[in-house]
């Protein structure tokens, strides 16, 4: 947790341009030189009327943190909340919930300040707090970007652009990164309706910008909302950038905005909209192998903004019998007719009312997009006739696999060609890869940016896909982040080619697992969240890497590669056995003693939600056993894994309590 308890040291360089009437977003704008002599403004003249209500209320948090009613971070934030100029219009609102009592919320609110990641922030909505999205972290976020951009060096165009999703309350959160971003010099282009985060990072690149932000939580729940950060690639914020505008982010004062208005009729804010649509479709329609377009299917945008990506292109590339699902059609923050209002479509619940409509029309194939529409689901009908939900993994094997093919039937495939994955996606995509004779770069750490530098690195005329087992994929030059609008292209490609030979993307499923080995891959989390969560989180990681456990299903772990420590440790002893180069991140790789079963075992915490990471891969050889054997016996030994891990998990929790 990062505490901020004095005021910044400097500000921005760039002169702080204040409204005459002390709101966010002024009419009028007056530029201060750094130094000069002036009277108080408008901050400061709103602490001072509110000096004597701000010391009882000061008083009032020193007793409850005496109290335990608050955390020690939540006291030192709310102090600086209520005596720093820069939140001088949040005081009373911080005051009314101070003089009501409620702790619990103040605690809510302050207990950290919202960790600017290295891609960004998100988290839970409010009107005001260091511990959530409001307007004061969205300007922070947007001032951030920008003042590292001006320090850092780089040639610059002057360009930014700015994209938001669905989500309650994100045109309000755009329209101020737009305005920051503009008060800094940039000039702005500005999607005026909702667009996909794909499409957002291939903006970044068509309108030669040196940097964009997109206002999305991707699938997290109605409540929360966040800010991403792009830099020129098109691909979110690296080394050393990253770190660049986190600093410049904890830093900020006062910030500089323009009103959004003005801006526009000034062309320092310039809307955008279907011109730039229409260019990001034709990337993705280039990229198409094959012109079989006979699918009867459905798709579903789960009230986000997926329609103008996925079903625009599926359309424009003529698939007629893909059907969109009329009930989650609406774009809706709330996203009301999706099960639990949780729109994320790894969770085979929201796939409820598709599958009815699947049912109805006769359809084979179940497609779902996120509310940005960077990431993919897909549901496929059985040969029993029912549907099987494909985990991410299983949906980037089939998409490799069906590029390869496609692309070695046309020519355009070398040994110099290479295909990106993560350290916790599928050893399949890799196997399938090799066996057209391509490179693979298997070892990058959680993070689709991640695939994105190495795609830069190795050559972006030699990138042929990359993939993250959270339903990330990507092919092409256009972009540097997944996209849901090409996986739903190649995926609906791939079974209408399928189809022709009266197979399915399940059939195809089985081929690839007879010739290269069965691979069952799956994931847990362990939720801890509030003043206590991180504490938790940090503490098992410990635990993972102090006293890890040994055995796992009846598996003999044989080796952990520790890449925060940057070392391989033998086990059952712990000890370390050799160096490990970069890359550098918190995760921890516990793999089995080679045989014909191999188990691994990937822990991580999250970076954008209060939970630790688990992913458990299990592979056999089939040789020349039934596959349906193979399979039920991988499954015995994933379920004998996952259940001693997570009872490991427990009692290293209960230990912890009881530390208490």
């Amino acid at each position: 947790m990062r505490k901020l308890t004095s005021p910044p040291a400097e500000l921005s360089p760039a002169p702080v341009i204040r409204s005459k009437s002390g709101s966010r977003f002024g009419t009028v704008a007056e530029t201060f030189p750094a130094h000069a002599s002036r009277s108080s403004t408008p901050q400061e003249k709103l602490i001072e009327m509110n000096a004597s209500r701000t010391d009882k209320c000061l008083e009032s948090v020193k007793k409850a943190a005496a109290n335990h009613e608050l955390t020690e971070g939540a006291r030192e934030n709310v102090e600086r909340w209520l005596t720093q100029p820069q939140y001088a219009e949040y005081v009373p609102g911080i005051c009314d919930l101070i003089e009501s009592g409620d702790f619990g919320k103040v605690d809510a609110l302050f207990w950290e300040v919202i960790a600017f990641g290295t891609g960004g922030r998100r988290g839970p909505m409010s009107d005001f707090g260091s511990a959530t999205m409001n307007p004061r972290t969205i300007a922070e976020s947007a001032h951030g970007l920008a003042t590292y951009l001006k320090k850092s060096g780089i040639p610059q165009t002057g360009n930014a652009v700015v994209a938001c999703d669905t989500r309650n309350r994100s045109p309000e959160f755009a329209k101020i990164t737009a305005s920051v971003l503009a008060a800094h010099g940039l000039k702005v282009y500005y999607f005026t309706e909702p667009r996909s985060t794909p499409e957002l990072s291939f903006s970044v690149r068509h309108l030669n910008c040196d940097v964009g932000a997109m206002i999305s939580a991707s699938h997290n729940p109605p409540a929360d909302n966040g800010f991403k950060a792009y830099w020129n690639t098109g691909g979110q914020v690296l080394p050393p950038h990253d770190k660049g505008i986190v600093d410049c982010v904890y830093d900020a004062g006062e910030i500089p905005m323009v009103d959004f208005d003005e801006a526009v009729k000034s062309e320092r804010i310039v809307p955008i909209g279907s011109e730039i649509d229409n260019a990001y479709h034709d990337a993705v329609l280039a990229m198409s192998l094959s012109d079989q377009r006979e699918l009867n299917a459905i798709y579903t945008p789960l009230h986000g903004v997926g329609e103008t990506a996925c079903y625009d292109i599926l359309t424009k590339a003529g698939f007629k019998g893909v059907h969109i699902l009329e009930c989650q059609r609406e774009q809706n923050g709330n996203f009301p007719n999706v099960d639990e209002h949780m729109p994320n479509p790894e969770r085979t619940e929201v796939f409820r009312e598709s599958i009815e409509k699947a049912n109805e029309l006769g359809s084979t194939v179940i497609l779902a997009s996120d509310p940005d529409a960077d990431r993919l689901g897909v549901c496929v009908k059985n040969k029993q006739g029912d549907w099987t939900h494909l985990t991410g993994n299983q949906i980037g094997s089939l998409l490799v696999d069906y590029i390869c093919r496609q692309r070695a039937k046309n020519g355009t495939l070398s040994s110099d060609h290479f295909v990106v994955e993560t350290m916790v996606t599928t050893p399949l995509i890799g196997a399938i890869a090799e066996s057209h004779g391509l490179k693979v770069i298997d070892n990058l750490l959680v993070g689709f940016k991640y695939i994105g530098e190495a795609m830069d690195a190795g050559g972006p005329d030699k990138f042929v896909f990359g993939a993250e087992e959270s339903l990330g994929f990507l092919a092409g030059t256009y972009a540097r982040d997944k996209d849901a609008g090409i996986a739903s292209l190649y995926l609906c490609e791939a079974a209408a080619e399928l189809q022709q030979d009266g197979k399915s993307l399940l059939d195809r499923l089985d081929e690839l697992y007879a010739e290269l080995g069965f691979f069952l891959e799956g994931q847990k989390s362990q939720v801890c969240t509030g003043s206590s969560g991180k504490a938790q989180i940090d503490a098992l990681m410990q635990a993972f890497r102090t006293s890890p456990p040994t055995e796992l299903g009846g598996i003999q772990l044989a080796t952990v590669k520790d890449y925060g420590q940057h070392e391989v440790r033998n086990l059952p002893g712990n000890q370390k056995s050799e160096e490990l180069p970069q890359p550098s991140g918190n995760l921890l790789f516990f793999t089995s003693a080679p045989g014909e079963r191999s188990v691994r075992i990937a822990v991580r915490p999250s970076g954008t939600e209060p939970k630790i990471k688990f992913y458990m891969f299990v592979s056999s050889q089939v040789g020349d056993k039934s596959l349906d054997e193979v399979k039920e016996a991988t499954k015995d030994v994933y379920a004998a894994v996952q259940n001693d891990l997570m009872h490991w998990i427990e009692v290293q929790l209960a230990t912890l309590v009881g530390q208490r």
